[in-house]
C-alpha cells in the first residue's frame, strides 16, 4: 500500500501540468502512465521582445494545454473497486478545485463533507489483490465534519449546491414543503406554488462554520439542479418565480450575504420613492388596491409595496421589455402608414401575450448583463417547459435597459449560441487546473455531433428551439474532468457525460476510446455490482462524480427500494 498526502499530490499534479509541459509530454510518451523525469529536463525559458511576445506566449499556452491533454490520455482511472462499504449518505459532487466531496444524510438534515486522500492504493493490472480495507469508503476519503443545516420541518435541497472557489465557501439551500393552489396575494403570480420558508446557507467549507443565511418566506425558487440561482464571481442571482423578482446578492470575503439590488417591480433604487411621491398628486379610485403589503418581501429586503393583479401599473422590468419591443418595431419602417400597420400586427395584437410573460430563469453574461428567459406561467412551473413558447432578453443592470430580445426560434440567437457557446457559460474559470469542458464552439468532435443532430432534424426551426432550450445554462452543472474532453476520449454520451444529471444505467461497462488511436480502449466505467443486477427488468439510474483533475471517480447506481451501489474507479 502506498499513501500520499492529498495536498502534496494535488500540488505536484498542477505544478507539472502548468509549468513543465515537457514533463507532461514525457509522461504521455511513457504509455504505461508512469512519470519519467530525466536530469536534463529543465523548465523552458522564453525571452520575448516587442511584437513577437504576444504571439509566442499564445504558442506556449497552446503547447501547455496540448501536453496536459496527452498527460491525461495515459493517466486514467483504470481500476475499479465494486460495492464499496459506503456510509448511508447521498453523495452530491466534488468541488471544482477538488478539495472537498459534498454529501448529505439520507434524512436530508445534515451536510457531511469529505476530503479525498488519493492516492491510497497502487495495483498492477485489472485483477489485483488489495487489502480488505481497500473496500472501505474511508480508505479513499476522510470525513472533515458533519453539520446540521435543516430545522425539524425543513430538508436540504439535495440537487442544489454552489461553490465559491475564491474563498472556499459553499452555498446550500433548505426548504419546507411545497404548497399548490396558494392564494396569490401581495403581488404573487397566480398559478405559481408557494414554499413557506426557503433558506440559503453560506458555509466556510474548511471548517463547516455557517457564516450567513438568507431567508425567503412564502415564495417559490426553482432549486433543482441550481436552475433558479446563478453564481458569477462573488455575485449571486436568485429568481423568485412567485413574486417575479431577481435578487442580486454579493458574497463578501468576510462571509456575508449582502443585498445589492432587486429587479422586478422596480429596477432602480429610487423607483418606489418616485412612484409613491407621484401618487400623492394623482387621484386613485381605490387606493387599497394599488399596493398591498407583503410580509414576504419585507423579509426578503425588497420593496414592501408590490403591484397586485388589480393594479394598472406593470412591473418595472415588464415596462422596459414592452418599451424595447415597441421601439424595435417602430424603427423597422420609417413610413408612417406602414409603421402603424406593423405596430398593430406585431405589437398591439400580441400586447397581452407580452404582458402575461413571466421570468423563468436567469444567468449572468458578465458582471453587468443578465440573460433572462421569459415564458408563460404554466411553462415556468412545469417540468416540460421546453414545449412552451419562450423568449430571451439581455438586461443591462447599470442602465436598467433591455438591450436585446429574441424568440426561442430566432436564427440570430442560435448562430451566436453555435459560434460562442463558451461565452454563455459565464463561469469563473478555475485557475488551478486545466479546463477541459468541451462544447461545439471549442471542440471539433462536439461540433460534428451538433451538425449530425441538425441534419437529422425534421425542421430547422424545431432544431433551433431544441438547442436554445438549454439557455440560460444552469450554474456549475458541468464537470471539468479531463476524461470528458472529447478531444481525448470517445464515449456514449447517452450513458455518461459532463452534465450533472442521472443517467439510465446498464449492466455493460461504459467504454472510453482514444481519439488519437480509434481502436484503443483506454478505460471502462461500470456502475453497479461487478456481476450485474439479478433482475434486468428493474429500472436503474446512475450518477457519476469525477474528480476535476485526478484519475478518481465514483459511480452510484440507484435501484428502486434498494441500497445504492457505489463503485470507486482510480488509477491502478
Amino acid at each position: 500500500m502506498i499513501t500520499f498526502p492529498y495536498q502534496l499530490i494535488c500540488h505536484h499534479f498542477l505544478f507539472i501540468i502548468r509549468f513543465y509541459p515537457s514533463l507532461a509530454a514525457a509522461a504521455a510518451a511513457a504509455g504505461g502512465g508512469g512519470l519519467i523525469v530525466s536530469a536534463d529536463v529543465q523548465k523552458q525559458q522564453y525571452c520575448c521582445q516587442g511584437f513577437r511576445a504576444p504571439t509566442l506566449n499564445r504558442e506556449v499556452a497552446r503547447l501547455q494545454v496540448h501536453c496536459a491533454r496527452q498527460f491525461y490520455e495515459n493517466l486514467v482511472p483504470s481500476y475499479t473497486i465494486y460495492d464499496v462499504e459506503c456510509p448511508d449518505h447521498s453523495l452530491r459532487k466534488f468541488t471544482d478545485d477538488g478539495q472537498y466531496l459534498i454529501s448529505f444524510s439520507r434524512s436530508h438534515q445534515e451536510l457531511i463533507v469529505y476530503r479525498p486522500k488519493w492516492l491510497s492504493y497502487s495495483c498492477k493490472g485489472e485483477h489485483c489483490d488489495l487489502p480488505s480495507r481497500a473496500n472501505r469508503f474511508d480508505s479513499f476519503f476522510t470525513q472533515l465534519y458533519c453539520v446540521s443545516l435543516a430545522s425539524s420541518n425543513e430538508v436540504i435541497c439535495k440537487d442544489f449546491f454552489l461553490y465559491v472557489e475564491s474563498s472556499q465557501f459553499g452555498v446550500f439551500a433548505t426548504s419546507t414543503a411545497q404548497f399548490h393552489d396558494t392564494p396569490a396575494i401581495g403581488g404573487a403570480i397566480q398559478g405559481v406554488p408557494s414554499i413557506e420558508r426557503i433558506t440559503f446557507h453560506l458555509l466556510r467549507l474548511e471548517d463547516g462554520e455557517i457564516l450567513d443565511e438568507k431567508v425567503f418566506q412564502n415564495d417559490f425558487i426553482n432549486l433543482a439542479h441550481n436552475m433558479g440561482v446563478f453564481l458569477y464571481d462573488d455575485l449571486l442571482a436568485i429568481v423568485s418565480l412567485r413574486y417575479q423578482t431577481i435578487h442580486i446578492l454579493q458574497i463578501r470575503e468576510s462571509g456575508n450575504l449582502v443585498d445589492v439590488r432587486a429587479i422586478g417591480a422596480f429596477c432602480r433604487e429610487d423607483d418606489e420613492l418616485f412612484l409613491n411621491s407621484s401618487a400623492q398628486f394623482t387621484v386613485i379610485p381605490d387606493k387599497s388596491k394599488m399596493h398591498q403589503p407583503s410580509r414576504n418581501h419585507i423579509e426578503n429586503n425588497v420593496p414592501s409595496t408590490q403591484p397586485t393583479s388589480d393594479n394598472s401599473f406593470l412591473s418595472g422590468i415588464k415596462q422596459r421589455l414592452l418599451s424595447f419591443i415597441f421601439r424595435g418595431i417602430w424603427n423597422e419602417d420609417r413610413h408612417k402608414t406602414t409603421r402603424v400597420q406593423c405596430l398593430k400586427k406585431k405589437f398591439y395584437f400580441h400586447f397581452q401575450d407580452y404582458v402575461d410573460l413571466i421570468m423563468w430563469k436567469v444567468q449572468f453574461l458578465d458582471r453587468h448583463h443578465l440573460l433572462i428567459k421569459f415564458g408563460s406561467v404554466d411553462g415556468g412551473v412545469s417540468r416540460s417547459a421546453d414545449h412552451h413558447p419562450s423568449f430571451f432578453a439581455v438586461y443591462n443592470m447599470d442602465t436598467t435597459e433591455i438591450v436585446a430580445f429574441y424568440q426561442n426560434s430566432a436564427d440570430e440567437l442560435y448562430l451566436l449560441f453555435e459560434q460562442f457557446c463558451d461565452h454563455f457559460y459565464a463561469t469563473s474559470r478555475n485557475s488551478l487546473h486545466m479546463n477541459f469542458i468541451s462544447s461545439h464552439s471549442n471542440n471539433i468532435h462536439a461540433f460534428e455531433q451538433l451538425r449530425t443532430i441538425k441534419n437529422k432534424a425534421s425542421s430547422f426551426s424545431q432544431f433551433v428551439k431544441k438547442m436554445l432550450a438549454s439557455l440560460p445554462f444552469s450554474c456549475q452543472s458541468l464537470s471539468p474532468s479531463p476524461y470528458f474532453d472529447q478531444s481525448l476520449f470517445r464515449f456514449d454520451d447517452k450513458l455518461i457525460s459532463a452534465t450533472d444529471r442521472h443517467r439510465p444505467s446498464t449492466d455493460h461497462p461504459i467504454k472510453f476510446i482514444s481519439r488519437r488511436q480509434p481502436c484503443v480502449l483506454k478505460f471502462k466505467i461500470k456502475p453497479g455490482p461487478e456481476a450485474g443486477s439479478i433482475d434486468g427488468r428493474t429500472k436503474k439510474v446512475s450518477s457519476f462524480l469525477f474528480h476535476p483533475f485526478l484519475p478518481l471517480a465514483l459511480s452510484i447506481q440507484q435501484t428502486l427500494f434498494m441500497q445504492p451501489s457505489v463503485n470507486i474507479h482510480f488509477r491502478g
